[in-house]
């Protein structure tokens, strides 16, 4: 089975063999687009503006935000660019994100998602 990792744009990564894929709906501050590594910007799989704003990476809103992300991810478009991902995760994937807090946020969802549906 292949391994789904988190890695954040921030840092220097050696796994040149998998698929590199942003998954925020923002553009990663201080970040040129040419010097990331990625191989897809997929920004639909993100939260909605909405959602990003009111969990503000509050960890006491944390688990009312997964359940309303999950709630997003059921319907288009990003159900949609949730199956590209799933496609993509038969092979090496790393989902990018500029999130400081890895462990709560929407890529810890994703993968949890990903994971689970394999």
């Amino acid at each position: 089975m292949a391994k789904i990792t988190i890695e954040r744009v921030y840092e220097p990564s050696d796994l040149k063999s998998a698929k590199r894929v942003l998954i925020d709906r923002l553009w990663p501050r201080g970040i040129k687009k040419e010097a990331l590594v990625h191989d897809l910007w997929l920004k639909e799989v993100a939260p909605s503006n909405e959602l990003r704003k009111w969990y503000g990476h509050d960890r006491e809103r944390y688990d009312e935000f997964k359940e309303r992300y999950l709630k997003e991810l059921r319907s288009s478009p990003q159900r949609e660019a949730l199956d590209q991902l799933k496609e993509l995760a038969n092979k090496r994937l790393i989902l990018l994100t500029a999130t400081k807090d890895v462990e709560h946020s929407s890529a810890s969802v994703l993968r949890e998602i990903l994971e689970a549906e394999r």
